[in-house]
């Protein structure tokens, strides 16, 4: 995976479409390798996980290209290589296990990530995972502790000032509840994705957040179903 890192560190300093035609066959290369390490990992993660088995590399991986249609930044390529692995692909719905690698920095795209969970929850099964929390929120603590030993956090973004309407704001879970996005990930030193074992590593990193994505599918699930809430 050094050779795809080292790849990503040009094309930031070259995104443009004149020097990556130049250097087609350099992505091409890099792409091979990242696609290896996504299948591998695909393979190890399926025989703890049977919800992923029978995906291809396809179901989940990205196009390097970026739409830059509504976007400031007019540069042609994506800096990262990402894979997101979840029942059915990509497009699914499901939420699943991302990573990606990028360029050595800090922070979404510069940073190596890990992610488990889901990063855009439809409004109704943001409500069922809040009702679940309410239901049994040790439970709930406990998926998040444990999976903080490997380093994951829970993703704060737009996280609300306050309790949804319709939520008891006096439980001892009210700050999870304000959560809009159910989503661990962390930032991994460079050598997870470079040491000889880097697939059995990740594989046992999102394994053991595997319980945590479990809980949100439970809710994502539900609502695919159609029942009523």
């Amino acid at each position: 995976m050094k050779r795809v890192i080292a790849f990503l560190r040009e094309l930031k300093q070259n995104n443009n479409r004149e020097w990556f035609n130049e250097h087609k066959d350099n992505y091409r290369h890099a792409q091979g390798i990242f696609n290896e390490f996504v299948g591998q990992l695909i393979n190890r993660m399926a025989a703890e996980d049977e919800s992923i088995r029978g995906l291809d590399v396809k179901d989940c991986t990205y196009r390097i290209y970026r739409d830059v249609r509504f976007s400031k930044d007019k540069s042609p390529y994506k800096t990262h290589m990402g894979a997101y692995i979840c029942p059915g692909g990509k497009k699914s719905g499901f939420s699943g296990y991302y990573f990606h690698l990028g360029v050595g920095g800090q922070g979404y795209p510069d940073g190596h990530m890990l992610a488990v969970g889901d990063y855009c929850c439809e409004p109704n099964v943001l409500k069922i995972i809040r009702e679940d929390i309410l239901d049994d929120g040790n439970q709930f603590h406990d998926l998040v502790t444990n999976a903080a030993k490997y380093g994951f956090v829970l993703d704060d973004s737009w996280k609300l000032k306050n309790v949804p309407k319709g939520f008891d704001k006096e439980s001892p879970w009210a700050d999870y509840l304000k959560y809009k996005v159910y989503c661990l990930w962390t930032e991994p030193d460079e050598q997870l994705f470079i040491s000889d074992d880097s697939v059995e590593k990740v594989a046992n990193i999102f394994l053991a957040a595997k319980p945590f994505l479990n809980f949100v599918n439970r809710a994502i699930q539900y609502v695919k179903e159609g029942n009523d809430i």
